[in-house]
């Protein structure tokens, strides 16, 4: 086969590519050392296989796929000892070509995938998120649709609670519910407890005084409607709320009686 024949059969092209078996390879190799024309065509199909990857690619992709084919097209090149090569027909490349293109092509729908990927991922999140909101919603709006049912209960008794000494601008309000031995305190009028300190709620009975604690309200600053609801079994004749130290007190800090109500006969 003739220096031309070896040319216009295409088979420098998929040296180029590294489609060749190791034998082809070595045969290709040694005709370009042998024969300077095979040589210079080598050049300029490198060089026409650039210029087309820069004129083809989109511009996110080069940062990728084209930087790793140049790369790969002069590491072959150095082991060839191949510098870069001129211009020949289309019709001896549009193969490999071709081949430049699918890959181009795969790199970027699998670039588009990854991002569509993201965005389902962050749009399935939010879809939770939202989720999650809409059921505490709806789970707050009954719960105060209930509780709203309960202070309105003709049943319920009402007692409010005044400010004493310490901070005469405090006030809260006591719903009584006898039947099933709980009440709700409105404690909207209290202010923030210090850090380290709660609110604790008594039951009062006045002649003599005998306190019995209903518990601290531990989730004050939490609770953004400062109702709580409270197990109270007694026959309570008033109802008091003082500040103690965290963890609650056996027996009310009368200094720090921030709120006190007597029950209606």
């Amino acid at each position: 086969m003739t220096t031309k024949e070896h040319i216009e059969s295409g088979i420098l092209e998929l040296y180029i590519a590294g489609a060749l078996s190791e034998k082809e390879n070595e045969q290709v190799y040694d005709l370009i050392q042998e024969h300077p024309e095979i040589l210079n065509e080598v050049q300029e199909i490198e060089k026409t296989i650039s210029t087309l990857i820069s004129s083809v690619a989109p511009k996110e992709g080069e940062s990728s796929f084209k930087n790793i084919l140049i790369k790969l097209i002069q590491d072959k090149e150095n082991q060839s000892k191949v510098i870069t090569m001129k211009s020949t027909p289309w019709f001896t490349y549009a193969g490999w070509a071709a081949s430049v293109l699918i890959g181009i092509t795969t790199v970027v729908m699998v670039s588009n995938n990854m991002e569509l990927n993201q965005e389902l991922k962050a749009l399935s999140t939010e879809k939770q998120q939202f989720e999650l909101q809409l059921e505490k919603s709806s789970t707050d709006l009954a719960e105060n649709k209930k509780l709203l049912g309960i202070l309105r209960d003709k049943n319920i008794l009402s007692i409010p609670l005044q400010g004493q000494n310490i901070s005469p601008e405090s006030y809260a309000k006591v719903y009584w519910d006898k039947a099933t031995q709980s009440i709700y305190v409105d404690a909207q009028g209290l202010p923030e407890p210090p850090v380290g300190k709660v609110y604790q709620v008594w039951s009062l009975q006045l002649n003599p005084l005998r306190p019995t604690s209903l518990g601290t309200i531990d989730s004050f600053t939490a609770d953004a409607n400062k109702i709580f609801s409270i197990n109270n079994p007694n026959d309570s004749q008033a109802f008091g709320i003082t500040l103690e130290p965290a963890g609650g007190s056996k027996t009310p800090t009368l200094e720090q009686l921030y709120t006190l109500g007597a029950v209606s006969p």
